[in-house]
């Protein structure tokens, strides 16, 4: 199985997921491109970010920023990610720099390979002139469970629903955002720490290491899970929360944790 990598992340999961892909003698890396995200316009960019910034509030954006580390940064103390630029260099696969996602540049790049299906690790909306190219198209892995948990960020929106347990979704690409689809997903235990940063990075990093397997069992046997892709039906979408919803988070996080400690005795 040849496979096509793109993402937005030179340190994310791409870089993560490459390295165990690497040593899988019946998948091969036939190119890794990565979206440089620059923007075509700037009035456009600042439209949209005025437009997020109106549903979740000041303070929601600046809690939105602050979380950022809990899934980048901090996640590297749990898990071993390597640049995915020099991972790439090492292992002599080629790799290619596009400025946005769905460019004339990335939809060349894209003809040009002649892998299988095309694997998003870690990206925005993708146009069909994109993932509509490769001969089984592209496939998504969604660090959450869907249909109830479209783009959403793991781990936090579970919490706030009192769950105690998060997962990830591997599925089809369509016009839509995490609507494809699915082949596969898996659930996974919230790993419950002293702080709400700390559970969030060290799950997000064990939902990591599940989905690369996971990912491997797809690829393994891809026709299988390919032709039993299942639709979503309805689902629910997630966006950064607001202040407000972050106290919640934080108060459901306390309950769920103090729940968790006692079961564990």
């Amino acid at each position: 199985m040849k496979v096509l990598i793109l993402t937005s992340s030179l340190n994310g999961t791409a870089a993560h997921h490459l390295a165990r892909l690497l040593n899988e003698p019946n998948i091969q890396v036939e190119r890794v491109i990565f979206s440089q995200g620059l923007p075509k316009s700037k009035y456009k960019k600042i439209i949209q970010k005025l437009k997020k910034l109106s549903k979740i509030g000041i303070l929601g954006a600046v809690n939105g920023i602050k979380m950022r580390k809990w899934y980048h940064e901090d996640v590297k103390k749990y898990v071993k990610i390597e640049n995915l630029e020099v991972l790439c260099r090492e292992n002599k696969i080629p790799f290619f720099k596009t400025p946005t996602i769905n460019a004339e540049h990335t939809i060349e790049l894209f003809k040009a390979s002649k892998a299988d299906v095309g694997l998003s690790l870690g990206n925005g909306y993708i146009s069909k002139k994109v993932f509509g190219i490769l001969p089984y198209g592209m496939l998504n892995i969604h660090h959450e469970l869907l249909p109830a948990y479209q783009n959403a960020q793991s781990v936090i929106w579970q919490i706030f629903n009192g769950s105690s347990e998060t997962g990830y979704t591997i599925h089809k690409i369509d016009r839509q955002i995490d609507t494809g689809e699915i082949l596969f997903q898996e659930k996974v235990p919230i790993l419950f720490q002293d702080t709400l940063a700390e559970t969030v990075s060290s799950t997000y990093a064990s939902i990591l290491e599940h989905s690369v397997i996971g990912l491997i069992k797809v690829l393994g046997s891809f026709d299988f899970y390919f032709n039993n892709a299942y639709p979503q039906g309805i689902g629910k979408t997630y966006t950064t929360p607001t202040f407000y919803q972050y106290l919640k988070i934080k108060q459901q996080f306390y309950s769920l944790k103090k729940l968790s400690f006692k079961l564990k005795g």
